[in-house]
């Protein structure tokens, strides 16, 4: 088994409904905005952000919508909105589409 499907074989990721939801680690203040490799069951996405008036978790909707081709609007923080580790919810996806992008980063 190759790195990329040992990172997506370990993402928390479940289908729901009319999409997907999944664990996601978000490091504010990176360098660059980008989507980094599983850690411990969770996607890693770095965005230069700051952790402050909600300007991370914003540069995080922006990112995951643009890279998943989705509309921002369909996208939810349902736990974690003033953390690191957050669980999103994500109307309009399958849950194939977003094990292939994290296969596609690694």
């Amino acid at each position: 088994m190759s790195a990329s499907e040992a990172d997506a074989s370990t993402l928390d990721a479940r289908a729901i409904g009319n999409g997907v939801r999944l664990r996601i680690r978000v490091q504010p203040r990176a360098s660059r905005e980008e989507l980094g490799n599983v850690r411990g069951g969770a996607l890693v996405v770095r965005v230069t952000a700051p952790p402050v008036e909600n300007a991370a978790n914003a540069a995080l909707v922006r990112l995951l919508a643009r890279r998943l081709r989705v509309p921002a609007s369909s996208m939810r923080i349902v736990r974690g909105g003033t953390g690191r580790d957050k669980l999103v919810e994500i109307d309009g996806v399958e849950l194939q589409e977003v094990v292939a992008l994290v296969r596609k980063l690694s």
